[in-house]
């Protein structure tokens, strides 16, 4: 699958950008999901993650995993202390008023997989 950049990514979902992170990072494929501990264990490395979470261990989890992006769904509003971590971390962290089923469709229509 061709990799598609964070501004591309943003552009399908409609976001909202809080952290631009770095904008030449890239990503081919996602993952999804609110417990913390699936996304930790999962194969979710170098992944957009897609979450309703908002609160500071989100960019904990994306530091370990080495996610380039957390978008989050539903119209929900990141937590300051999140926002300043992922500015240090240099991730990008956005929000979208679409649904999270809704964000992965439109992930799945840029060409990520799951």
């Amino acid at each position: 699958m061709p990799e598609k950049s964070i501004e591309e990514i943003c552009s399908a979902v409609g976001a909202e950008v809080h952290v631009p992170g770095d904008l030449s990072r890239t990503a081919d494929r996602a993952a999804v999901g609110d417990l913390l501990s699936f996304i930790m264990g999962g194969d979710s490395d170098g992944a957009v993650w897609v979450t309703i979470q908002t609160h500071l261990n989100v960019a904990a989890v994306a530091v370990l995993k080495d996610i380039p992006m957390i978008i989050i769904a539903s119209g929900r509003q990141p937590a300051p202390d999140l926002a300043a971590r992922c500015m240090k971390e240099n991730i990008s962290l956005v929000t979208s008023n679409l649904s999270v089923f809704d964000v992965c469709a439109a992930l799945q229509s840029l060409g990520l997989t799951g």
